[in-house]
């Protein structure tokens, strides 16, 4: 007996031996990767997979071309150089890949790199691009990114969570509703049919690529299976502007529907995607910056901006999301500088608005005036910050100024807020 097992024993020995020799079989186990003490390592981590979701700032109306301005600002010029490559071109992560809607007329695949925010007059970046570059920084490890946002979505009632039931019009519509003679039949039964679609549009999505990763993320492996990692929430514009659902917005507790509405999203979709301690992470609506900076002009939206930034953050505070849930506030991120270039362009106002008006008369040819524009603004604008005036925006300021310094700083807090989340549960 003994004979019989050294003979197999040699015999595998021989086979193993064999194989090494093998130069093709060698060089795929020399590729293997190696802990500090030459071990192979069996990579059986889980699929990080994230979802974001929101409206049109989660979407992103950053344009590529703003990039260039990050260069400028001690604070973001490191951020630029993780978002562009050796000749300046935005970077494509290796190990990050997203499915995208919402954001254009059909979903987007892919390795994320610039172009997933909003399509129109893009390509844009929204907070997917920094968030995935930070994530694969701080995990260093493969990465799903699920995003599904539409611009113009409130939570009262677009993303409405199930366990809220329809939206129901509260006494002041009504009666406004019915002073102008509308069909109140009518539009109770829009309301119902318009509550949570965009919710269940979200959730089917999320469902939709977890059930078929590899069409999304071709190098899946199912064994290794997946891990839901984190939820990023960043809206609120429309909810935040809607004086008919929140009639004393402009008072303490204004936004408290909100709160709840939010507390309960959260809870819905942690109970809809089967994660009960999925990391929560509420993007506060920084529209304007910080509210102690609002300038005189700024002060007449003081108290709603503050009154809704509260009751956004307020179920982070909530004892049931301790631990799990943060807000990180947006308004940090805010380009003072732009701020204060803007209200020194104020001052020429005046004279580039007679400027443009002479060109419209024919006073000036298109060369002329523009000349003459140039000179106005170099007589009191440096060339640095002629560039951050001019070239750091690309949109209203209720899109973040369509500013990627701005929206790159918010994609990598977010990443960041996650990663803590997870650090300190462990």
């Amino acid at each position: 007996m003994k004979t019989q097992i050294r003979n197999i024993v040699l015999l595998i020995t021989a086979a193993v031996i064999s194989l090494l020799a093998n130069p093709v079989i060698a060089a795929k186990i020399s590729d293997q990767p190696r802990d500090p003490r030459g071990r192979l390592q069996n990579d059986t981590k889980p699929l990080k997979v994230f979802v974001l979701a929101g409206q049109s700032n989660m979407q992103g109306h950053a344009h590529i071309r703003t990039f260039d301005a990050m260069s400028l600002d001690p604070k973001t010029a490191p951020i630029l150089r993780q978002m562009t490559d050796a000749q300046g071109k935005p970077q494509v992560c290796e190990n990050v890949w997203i499915s995208s809607i919402g954001s254009a007329d059909q979903e987007r695949i892919g390795k994320l790199t610039a172009g997933f925010g909003a399509e129109a007059r893009g390509p844009k970046i929204g907070p997917e691009f920094t968030f995935g570059i930070s994530m694969q920084q701080l995990l260093d490890e493969p990465i799903l990114i699920i995003k599904t946002a539409w611009g113009g979505k409130s939570l009262h009632t677009d993303f409405r969570p199930p366990s809220a039931g329809s939206y129901e019009f509260n006494a002041e519509q009504l009666k406004n509703f019915e002073s102008q003679g509308k069909d109140v039949a009518a539009l109770k039964a829009d309301v119902e049919n318009a509550s949570g679609h965009y919710y269940r549009l979200m959730t089917d999505h999320v469902r939709e690529v977890l059930a078929d990763i590899e069409r999304v993320y071709p190098d899946y492996d199912p064994e290794q299976g997946y891990e839901l990692a984190g939820f990023v929430w960043f809206q609120g514009w429309n909810d935040m502007v809607d004086g008919g659902v929140y009639p004393k917005r402009d008072t303490a507790g204004g936004y408290d529907l909100y709160s709840e509405l939010l507390a309960q999203f959260i809870r819905d979709v942690r109970r809809d995607l089967s994660a009960p301690n999925l990391p929560f992470v509420i993007g506060v609506m920084g529209v304007g910056g910080p509210i102690e900076s609002y300038s005189p002009e700024q002060q007449r939206y003081k108290g709603v901006h503050n009154n809704f930034r509260m009751a956004m953050a307020a179920p982070a505070a909530m004892p049931e999301f301790e631990g799990n849930v943060v807000a990180v506030q947006t308004g940090e991120y805010w380009d003072m500088d732009v701020v204060a270039l803007r209200a020194r362009e104020s001052k020429i106002k005046q004279q580039a608005d007679e400027i443009n008006q002479e060109m419209k008369d024919g006073g000036l040819s298109r060369e002329e005036g523009a000349a003459a524009l140039d000179k106005l603004y170099a007589s009191i604008f440096s060339p640095r910050e002629l560039v951050i005036l001019q070239e750091s925006t690309s949109n209203f300021d209720f899109h973040y100024m369509g500013s990627a310094k701005i929206m790159a700083q918010i994609g990598k807090a977010f990443a960041e807020a996650l990663v803590a989340i997870e650090q300190d549960n462990r």
